[in-house]
């Protein structure tokens, strides 16, 4: 038995020709002659080995082997159709991998929209990784994941961003700090005092340098923490004024004060990046899609900035791209 030569076309004739026990009618419900439904008969008896059909008084009749092989094709089909469905549902967005990598920050603020999503698209799978800036960039140079979360995206060949939310930096002391409560405060005064800072190159360090810079500013005591968690415990015991995203800070100040630095004002904003180079999962362009129809039910409206139909994420948009 050659089971080579058996195609799905000769597995869907002698399905019809079981089904409605005629070649005739076989041959008018598939388009095709009389003499080539008996020709495609015939090559599956060959390629089988064994008679599957017989004639007798005039009437169609199944072989055990015809009807085994029939009940073979239906499970057969029967799978196909699964997958068919299935393959539909990766392609509208409903199943699949949607990987996403993360500065370390962004995990007060993504799952906001994960969690809807999730719960919309039970069957997604979302991985996720965490890391500082440097961990994160090293991730997209490799192009590991579908989509990446920045407040500084890379200015890398491939890289396509967009905004979709502000991310304004408050300074933060204790509450016992001697510049707690003031009304008014200039970074001149606060430059003298001990800073709680995350390591070079993270996102929010660079901004606050980068202004130090501008006005000429040195820090004259910092001690490097890694992570926003770390710097926000550190100044509520006490060890010193620290700088990070209101995103990071609980609704509820706790054991540590917001400043009130009225001659400055830094922010950044949290982009979505894609890599232009490399194929977006299905999955990825559906949560692309719900984050933007969605930003401002799930995330706080004065801090919305949507702009990601830039990205151009749709799933008719990648059906196009990758079959050109």
């Amino acid at each position: 038995m050659d089971l080579r030569h058996i195609s799905f076309r000769l597995l869907e004739v002698f399905m019809s020709v079981v089904k409605t026990g005629s070649i005739s009618e076989t041959a008018r419900r598939l388009h095709l002659t009389q003499p080539t439904v008996s020709l495609q008969i015939k090559r599956l008896q060959e390629a089988v080995g064994e008679p599957l059909v017989y004639m007798k008084q005039q009437k169609l009749q199944v072989t055990e082997a015809g009807l085994a092989l029939f009940r073979t094709c239906q499970q057969v089909f029967g799978h196909f159709d699964d997958y068919s469905d299935l393959l539909s549902e990766i392609k509208g967005g409903e199943r699949g991998r949607c990987k996403i990598a993360m500065v370390n920050t962004a995990q007060y603020i993504l799952p906001k929209l994960l969690g809807p999503y999730s719960n919309f698209h039970p069957h997604v799978e979302l991985p996720l990784e965490i890391g500082n800036r440097s961990e994160v960039l090293s991730r997209f140079e490799r192009g590991e994941d579908d989509i990446y979360v920045f407040s500084h995206p890379p200015s890398l060949e491939h890289a396509q961003a967009a905004r979709f939310l502000k991310n304004p930096l408050e300074f933060i002391a204790p509450i016992d700090h001697p510049l707690a409560d003031a009304e008014q405060l200039s970074l001149v005064d606060l430059a003298s005092h001990r800073f709680l800072l995350r390591e070079p190159g993270s996102a929010t360090r660079m901004l606050f340098e980068s202004e130090l810079q501008r006005r000429g500013l040195v820090l004259s005591n910092t001690v490097q923490m890694a992570s926003n968690e770390a710097i926000r415990v550190a100044v509520s015991s006490g060890m010193g004024i620290g700088v990070l995203s209101r995103h990071v800070l609980p609704a509820q100040e706790a054991g540590f004060k917001v400043l009130t630095v009225t001659d400055v004002s830094l922010a950044s904003h949290w982009y979505f990046v894609i890599r232009t180079d490399r194929h977006i999962s299905y999955a990825a362009r559906s949560f692309l899609q719900f984050a933007q129809m969605h930003l401002e039910q799930y995330l706080d409206t004065q801090w919305v900035r949507n702009e990601l139909l830039t990205l151009n994420v749709s799933l008719d948009a990648e059906q196009k791209r990758f079959s050109r």
